[in-house]
């Protein structure tokens, strides 16, 4: 299994988690957003990343291919089975990815990846657009959290999804912050001393390193 992208992108960066987490072998592809390589445009006919190629069978969308790895690779469940619970780790993980994951990217892409990186243009006002609607959205997340144990019930594509967006934001200094939502910065530790996450972080470094951002 190939997944093409780069952990910079919390997208990416919770397909390889929940990989790490089931045990499924995989080999992570370094591409951009908008590569020409053929193989990745015929995964990903539209540019995004992550993108999956597993044998001849191709996928875009971490949302989809966490959807697909779930049905092929059951165990550990990552999206539990009561109705219930299960809603609520779908609920978070698109919490993640279209609300706190949007606007983590504002900042992420005119603060770090846009100037720094790919050289490409970058608009200022985005990223203040991005810090001026963040803190409501984590008020929202603290107020979630439990104080113990997972978002949904058990560890779920929630947790990851959610913590790979706030992981994102510690490039651009709005990382979870102890002092000001402790319970935040609480369930983030527990997330990131699982085994699969710190697994994720060994490469996740030398990414970081590779181009600078450590």
């Amino acid at each position: 299994m190939k997944i093409y992208g780069a952990l910079l992108s919390p997208f990416v960066r919770k397909v390889v988690v929940a990989l790490l987490e089931k045990g499924v072998a995989h080999e992570l592809v370094a591409v951009s957003p908008g590569s020409s390589r053929p193989e990745f445009v015929e995964a990903s006919p539209f540019g995004k990343i992550p993108a999956l190629r597993d044998g001849d069978f191709t996928l875009a969308d971490s949302s989809a291919i966490l959807h697909y790895i779930e049905a092929k690779h059951p165990a550990p469940a990552l999206i539990p089975a009561d109705p219930q619970a299960r809603g609520k780790a779908i609920w978070w993980e698109e919490f993640g990815d279209t609300v706190l994951g949007a606007t983590a990217l504002k900042i992420l892409f005119n603060r770090l990846v846009g100037p720094k990186i790919r050289k490409l243009p970058f608009d200022e006002n985005v990223a203040l657009q991005g810090e001026a609607e963040l803190p409501s959205i984590l008020t929202h997340l603290e107020a979630s959290v439990p104080d113990d144990g997972w978002l949904a019930a058990d560890f779920s594509i929630g947790d990851i999804a959610v913590a790979s967006a706030l992981r994102s934001l510690t490039y651009v200094g709005h990382g979870p912050d102890a002092a000001a939502r402790p319970r935040t910065a609480a369930w983030y530790a527990r997330i990131t001393s699982r085994a699969a996450w710190q697994a994720m972080e060994v490469d996740e470094a030398v990414m970081a390193e590779r181009l600078g951002i450590a």
